[in-house]
Order: structure tokens, then C-alpha cells, then sequence
């Protein structure tokens, strides 16, 4: 069975749903049945890599006044609870497209997981711009990855029509947020439930995979 997690570096929810839906498939009993594929899903496509506001003050343009502090703090609380510290009054948004290609170059190598945490620590945590090719070659070295390869990824077009087709694929599912779960093909899902719950929409998704044919494409 196939369950695919689309996410985006900028996302806190993002960082959030990583810690939850790994607690979600740790307790699943047919873990190492499942295929799990991280997809690419821009939240800023077409930014460039220099910093603007910082992710504060972007959410201002859409949060009423009122509303924003009480949103923030849920954010990072949800953070706290996870073990993330996340400064939102530090971080700047900037264009994730080369952080995407450079996390399917490490999906490649087999080095994903370490290299996604790397890149949500180094945003959310450290305000680190992410857009930046140096910073991210930098960053791919602390995962693990080869520094010499991973410029080489990024001075190139390499992934980049992996990347399109995750957002294309993103679409064909109706996936408009993230973190957004496929699992075996259905209707997207938060991946920022708890765990418990995520647990149960996989559950129920193996159970019915045993029955009836898989609807992933």
C-alpha cells in the first residue's frame, strides 16, 4: 500500500505532521508493507531566494490583528509539543523549488529522511534561507550527502521536472494544503492530526486494500 505526503519546508504544520505521521506509522503493525513517497507541494512557487517579511508578518496579510498572536502561539505550541522550536519571528519565507530537487536527489541516495529534517530544522529553528543554493549545499553536507554532488544537482536542472510532476500530482489528487496523505490513491487527509487518528485512516485503508483492488495510480 502506498502513502504519499505532500509537504513543503516553509510549512510549521509541515514540520509538525512529520513528527506525527512518523509516530502514526511506528505504530503500525505492517509498517514495512507500506511505500511511502514524500511529494514536493510549493506553498510560494516562483519566489525567489531572497528573504522578504519574515513568516510573522506574512501571516498578518491574511490573519485579522486580533486573530494573528493567538494563531502564532497555537503554532508553536503545537511545536513545543512535538519537540520543534519554531521561530516564526525569525524564519523568511523564500522559494523552495531547488530545496525540493535538492530532497529528491537525496531520496535518490537514500538519505530523505535526514536530509528533510536538516532542511525543517534549518528554517524553522535556525531561520536559515532555505532558497539560498550555498546554505543548501551546505546543509545537504550535514545530512550526509555528498556537498560536490548536491552543487552540482543545483546548478543544474536536475528533478526539476520531478518536482512539476509532484504538483501536478498534487492537483490530479485535490491536494490544496499541506501537509496533505494520500493513502492508496483515496482523498487527501491531514497530516497534521494526531497521531492516533492518522493511525486509524491507515488502518482502515489496509483493511480495505486487502478486499478490494487498490485505487493508486
Amino acid at each position: 500500500m502506498k502513502i504519499e505526503i505532500y509537504s513543503d519546508v516553509l510549512c510549521p504544520w509541515c514540520y509538525i505532521g512529520k513528527r506525527r505521521i512518523a509516530a502514526a506509522l511506528d505504530g503500525f503493525a505492517h509498517r514495512d508493507e507500506l511505500e511511502i513517497v514524500w511529494r514536493s507541494f510549493e506553498l510560494a512557487p516562483g519566489e525567489g531566494s531572497e528573504p522578504g517579511p519574515t513568516a510573522a508578518e506574512a501571516m498578518a496579510e491574511w490573519t485579522a490583528p486580533d486573530v494573528l498572536p493567538g494563531r502564532i502561539e497555537l503554532i508553536k505550541s503545537q511545536g513545543r509539543q512535538e519537540g520543534l522550536e519554531l521561530n516564526l519571528h525569525k524564519s523568511r519565507p523564500v522559494g523552495t523549488f531547488d530545496a525540493h530537487r535538492l530532497t529528491h536527489f537525496a531520496a535518490e541516495r537514500g538519505l530523505l529522511e535526514p536530509v528533510m529534517e536538516r532542511l525543517f530544522h534549518a528554517y524553522h529553528t535556525e531561520a536559515l534561507n532555505v532558497g539560498d543554493r550555498e546554505v543548501l549545499v551546505r546543509l545537504a553536507g550535514e545530512a550526509g550527502l555528498d556537498e560536490a554532488e548536491a552543487r552540482e544537482v543545483l546548478e543544474s536542472d536536475r528533478y526539476a521536472d520531478a518536482v512539476v510532476a509532484d504538483g501536478n500530482r498534487a492537483r490530479q489528487f485535490n491536494v490544496t494544503g499541506v501537509p496533505s496523505v494520500v493513502i492508496d490513491g483515496r482523498m487527501p487527509v491531514s497530516g497534521v492530526q494526531a497521531p492516533e487518528k492518522l493511525l486509524t485512516f491507515i488502518e482502515r485503508a489496509w483493511e480495505r486494500a486487502q478486499k478490494e483492488p487498490a485505487a493508486s495510480v
